[in-house]
């Protein structure tokens, strides 16, 4: 996702993040209700509130509809700050679009002269101002933001409630769980909040959101979760709170409250079709951000568990080939050489059912409860292979900083073949089968199978030449089958997908 917001007409997943430019030799202010809006004060007049040293104590249970939010916000809301960001960009960067021609060609030079230079000939810089939302978890000055708030800043500056402004120090980010811990030097104990200590919050209750929306400073609204567990697509271990109290650009990093006044959540991300609220916004639980937040402050950065497998969810036709009678798990799509999972002998093709006495419902599980785990650990590796289930015993791995992926390798020019059943054209490539041409109206092309991608196997066997895959798809039929499972490379991801088999 891109640094710079912009808006856009398609509904969208965004990160709530408000940029204001600041004056270039030849521009504008990007937006003047962002420039100025801050009015810093002395240090002096910060004044904490009646809860500067202790956290803010849980009241009793609120039930309905609370009368007003008015007693919590006043508790909870000097503990939260505007966070202001100074970065530096390249010069229509965020306005021109990445150059489209390979290297080497003329018209990659024609593209590249575009970009405006300085007389050193290098791309010309200019200072941007971004805007985010955080709150303060320690007296002593512990910051809680997002990582797209902070991260490329060059300097960082918290904006208390009365204005008073500290410069701030990054102790940490986590990009995987877009978070990120700050810290000032206060020159006196600071109003602070802390994380509910148990998960109990339910869709249907109310949440009151706090933050810097479009620069105007500390700004309130209320609302109910909507749902949990959503999976919005921006990570591996996505398992957002969606709440439906207005949350826009700016309000990043800022926190959700429960009616008790305890952090339930972190805002990160709207679903908007213009760029600014529809009631679908989305918090990271606070179970997720305490645990990151420990390990930022401890480490630095933040240790994950470590398998060695690429994993991807099951559906009915692919537990139904393997079969599995329900579609629980994650099916193993590639193991990693020399990883943890390599060395327990965990397979390509293998289906993960449990990890210790848990059961993974899906892929995402599976992520979760292996970051979770410490490297050292030893886990058991419950997964389902040849109709059966085994169980592996693993030591658990540390998280690599950088995963080398494969790519996939040019084709030869074999005579291409058909798998008619199938809906696809095929040629012999260096180490699999690659697809020439889908049939658009096949089970293939609905399930995304596309032209490029190569097939490794056919129903756990090697695909060499596209006679196997022929011979596969005969062998299917003539089992009384009504699928087969092939496991596809794009680029360098693979995948397991199960077509339906045709009556040619």
């Amino acid at each position: 996702m891109r640094k710079t917001e912009t808006m856009a007409h398609a509904p969208s997943v965004r990160r709530t993040r408000s940029l204001a430019m600041a004056l270039a030799a030849a521009g504008v202010i990007g937006s003047s209700v962002l420039a100025g809006s801050v009015s810093p004060l002395r240090a002096e007049s910060l004044t904490p509130g009646p809860i500067n040293t202790q956290p803010v104590a849980p009241g009793a249970p609120v039930s309905g509809h609370p009368a007003s939010f008015a007693d919590l916000v006043e508790k909870v809301s000097p503990a939260v700050v505007s966070i202001r960001v100074v970065e530096e960009e390249t010069v229509g960067a965020s306005e021109m679009p990445d150059n489209p021609f390979p290297p080497g060609s003329p018209f990659e030079h024609f593209f590249d002269q575009l970009q405006p230079k300085g007389p050193d000939g290098k791309p010309m810089k200019r200072k941007a101002m971004a805007q985010g939302s955080g709150f303060i978890i320690s007296p002593d000055g512990f910051i809680v933001t997002n990582n797209h708030v902070v991260e490329g800043g060059k300097e960082i500056t918290v904006v208390f409630k009365d204005g008073t402004e500290e410069t701030a120090k990054l102790i940490g980010r986590d990009p995987k769980t877009d978070l990120a811990l700050v810290k000032v030097k206060p020159t006196k104990p600071l109003p602070y909040v802390q994380f509910s200590k148990k998960d109990t919050l339910r869709v249907g209750d109310w949440v009151v959101a706090v933050g810097n929306p479009f620069g105007l400073g500390g700004s309130v609204t209320a609302g109910i979760v909507s749902a949990r567990g959503r999976d919005i697509g921006s990570g591996p271990y996505d398992d957002f709170i969606q709440i439906d109290a207005p949350i826009n650009k700016g309000n990043s990093g800022g926190p959700t409250f429960d009616v008790d006044g305890n952090v339930v959540g972190v805002n990160t991300a709207i679903y908007s079709p213009s760029g600014g609220s529809v009631g679908i916004g989305f918090a990271i639980p606070a179970e997720t951000v305490s645990s990151v937040i420990e390990q930022l402050k401890t480490h630095g950065k933040v240790v994950r568990g470590y398998l060695g497998v690429t994993i991807q969810p099951l559906d009915k036709d692919i537990a139904s080939s393997l079969g599995l009678e329900a579609d629980k798990g994650a099916i193993v799509a590639q193991v990693s050489p020399d990883s943890p999972a390599a060395k327990a002998g965990i397979k390509q093709g293998d289906v993960i059912l449990k990890l210790g006495d848990e059961d993974m419902p899906d892929a995402r599980a599976v992520s979760r409860h292996v970051a979770a785990l410490q490297p050292g650990d030893k886990a058991v590796v419950t997964i389902w292979r040849d109709g059966k289930k085994q169980a592996v015993n693993v030591n658990i791995g540390t998280f690599p900083d950088n995963l080398d992926t494969a790519s996939a390798a040019p084709a030869d020019a074999a005579k291409p073949k058909t798998a008619t059943s199938l809906g696809l054209s095929l040629q012999g490539g260096k180490d699999g089968v690659v697809i020439q041409n889908v049939d658009p109206n096949s089970d293939a092309a609905d399930k995304g199978v596309q032209t490029g991608d190569v097939i490794l196997n056919v129903d756990g066997k090697g695909a060499k030449a596209p006679a196997d895959v022929v011979d596969a798809v005969a062998a299917a039929k003539k089992a009384a089958k009504k699928s087969v499972l092939l496991l596809i490379r794009t680029g360098g991801q693979q995948r397991f997908v199960a077509l339906t088999l045709g009556d040619n």
